[in-house]
């Protein structure tokens, strides 16, 4: 049980870590995901857990890997982290920026 509560605490950590590291305040991001403040605040909390459609919605909005969530934070640079957001971004959106 208590390895279930330190796997909560850990993602929820990386999931707050990547909501403000992609400028996102919890309002707003939990509108964007679609569940309410109040939720959005017990998972950064660690006190829930995530479901598996959630961690997608979560993962499609910034632009990351899954890993990103589930995994402890890994020592990557500015240049990785760029790298990985493009990667995951949607064909469309990839091309955008390509352009620019």
């Amino acid at each position: 049980m208590d390895e279930k509560k330190q796997i909560n605490i850990q993602v929820g950590q990386n999931i707050k870590h990547e909501r403000e590291k992609a400028g996102y305040t919890q309002d707003k991001f939990s509108e964007s995901i679609g569940i309410g403040p109040k939720s959005l605040s017990a998972i950064e909390q660690g006190r829930v857990g995530i479901s598996l459609s959630l961690l997608l919605r979560i993962t499609k909005l910034l632009g990351i890997s899954s890993d990103s969530i589930l995994l402890p934070a890994q020592n990557k640079n500015d240049v990785d982290d760029l790298a990985e957001r493009l990667q995951n971004l949607p064909r469309q959106q990839f091309v955008l920026i390509q352009d620019m």
